[in-house]
C-alpha cells in the first residue's frame, strides 16, 4: 500500500457560488410525467440553474474571489490555478487562464484545466497540496465548477445542477484548516461518460452505484483509515460526493458514520448535484460554521472511476476568516423559481434552426 499524503498544506480561504434560479423536482416530474414514488426516491427537492449569462468559468471566478478574500492573500502570490469541470465553455481554450486573469494571479502562474468527471477539482486539490507541501510554491487556487447537463427526461435531469467552489491552498502556518492526510483510489470503471460532440452524458444505470460510487468511496475512506489509524468516531463531520440525496447517507452508514455527521454538509437535496463542486461545496459549508478543533472527512468521487478521502482539521483562524465573504447558505437562501420551459431555455435544451 502506498503512503498517503501527510500534513504539509492547509486551506487558507474558501468560497462558493450558487446561482439564484431554482427549479423544483416536482416541476421536472410534471413535465415528463414521472410518478411521485420514482423521483422522490432520489431525495431531491429542487436544484440550482445557471442563468443564460453564467457558465462554469464565470461561477468559478465568483467562488475564487470569495476564497481569496477569505485567505487575505495577494493574488500575485498564487502560483497555480487548477480548474476542475466537465462543462467547460470552450472545447479548446483553458478556463484556468480566464480565472487566473480575473482574480489578478497572472502572469507568473501555472494554469491547468483538469478532467476526471466530478473528481477533477479534487485532483486539483491533491496537486495543490503536493506542490505547496513540497515547497515548490507558496499558494495555489483550486476551483470546481459545473453547469451540469442531462438529457431531457432522463433521471439525471432531477439532480444535474449548477454551482462552484474554490479553495486557496497554502502552508500550514496561518491556515484556517489543515489537511492531515489524503488517500486516493482509482480504477477503470466506466459508469458514466460523454463522447465528443454529444450534448448529454450517458450512464450505466444501476452500474453507477455499487461498482462505481460505493466501491470507490468506501475503498478510499478505508485506505485513509488504515494508513492513519483514524475511525468514524474521530470525525465531527463527513462529506461524501452527492449525486443525489440518498447515496451520501447510505455510504456513510456502510462506513460507520452517523446521519448527524453527514447532514450539515449535505446540499444536494436543496441545490442539486453540482458535480465538481458537489462534495467540496459541502466542505465549504461546514467551514462556514465548524468550531476550531473539528475534524472533517471529505470524500469526493468521479465517474470513470475514482475517489479521494481527506482528513481535515479546523484551526482557530477559521472564525475570523469566515466573516470576509458570503457563506454558502447566503447563496442557497436566494431563490427565484422558474418553470420547466424557462429552464430548458436557460440551459439551451431547445435550439432554433437557422433560416426558418
Amino acid at each position: 500500500m502506498h503512503n498517503p499524503f501527510k500534513a504539509g498544506a492547509g486551506i487558507h480561504g474558501w468560497g462558493a457560488y450558487v446561482p439564484v434560479y431554482r427549479i423544483r423536482a416536482s416541476e421536472i416530474a410534471r413535465a415528463w410525467g414521472w410518478p411521485d414514488h420514482q423521483w422522490k426516491a432520489l431525495g431531491i427537492e429542487e436544484k440550482a440553474v445557471a442563468a443564460p449569462d453564467e457558465d462554469s468559468t464565470t461561477m468559478g471566478v465568483e467562488a475564487s474571489l470569495n476564497a481569496i478574500a477569505r485567505a487575505g492573500v495577494d493574488p500575485s502570490r498564487i502560483s497555480a490555478v487548477f480548474f476542475g469541470s466537465e462543462s467547460k465553455p470552450y472545447a479548446v481554450k483553458p478556463s484556468a487562464t480566464i480565472i487566473a486573469e480575473a482574480v489578478g494571479a497572472t502572469p507568473a502562474t501555472m494554469a491547468s484545466d483538469l478532467e476526471f468527471a466530478c473528481r477533477a477539482a479534487s485532483e486539483g486539490l491533491r496537486n495543490a497540496m503536493a506542490l505547496v507541501s513540497s515547497g515548490a510554491m507558496e499558494y495555489a487556487l483550486v476551483v470546481g465548477s459545473d453547469t451540469a447537463q442531462a438529457s431531457p427526461g432522463d433521471v439525471l435531469e432531477f439532480t444535474a445542477s449548477s454551482g462552484a467552489v474554490a479553495f486557496v491552498v497554502g502552508p500550514p502556518k496561518g491556515a484556517a484548516a489543515l489537511v492531515e492526510a489524503a488517500y486516493t483510489y482509482v480504477t477503470d470503471t466506466p459508469d458514466f461518460w460523454r463522447r465528443a460532440e454529444r450534448p448529454y452524458p450517458s450512464h450505466g444505470e444501476g452500474f453507477t452505484g455499487e461498482p462505481a460510487y460505493f466501491h470507490h468511496i468506501e475503498s478510499a475512506v478505508r485506505g485513509l483509515f488504515e494508513a492513519t489509524g483514524l475511525k468514524p468516531s474521530d470525525f465531527d463531520y463527513a462529506v461524501f460526493h452527492q449525486p443525489n440525496g440518498k447515496f451520501p447517507l447510505k455510504v456513510a452508514l456502510r462506513l460507520g458514520f452517523k446521519p448527524e455527521q453527514v447532514k450539515p454538509g449535505l446540499l444536494t437535496p436543496i441545490i442539486g448535484n453540482t458535480y465538481n463542486a458537489s462534495a467540496l461545496i459541502g466542505l465549504a459549508r461546514i467551514l462556514d460554521a465548524a468550531k476550531p478543533g473539528s475534524r472533517i472527512l471529505v470524500a469526493p468521487f468521479g465517474s470513470g472511476s475514482g475517489s479521494d478521502a481527506y482528513a481535515v482539521t479546523v484551526t482557530d483562524v477559521v472564525e475570523e476568516r469566515r466573516l470576509r465573504a458570503p457563506r454558502v447558505d447566503d447563496y442557497v437562501s436566494r431563490k427565484i423559481y422558474i418553470d420547466y420551459g424557462t429552464y430548458v431555455k436557460f440551459r439551451s435544451k431547445v435550439r432554433v434552426r437557422e433560416g426558418l
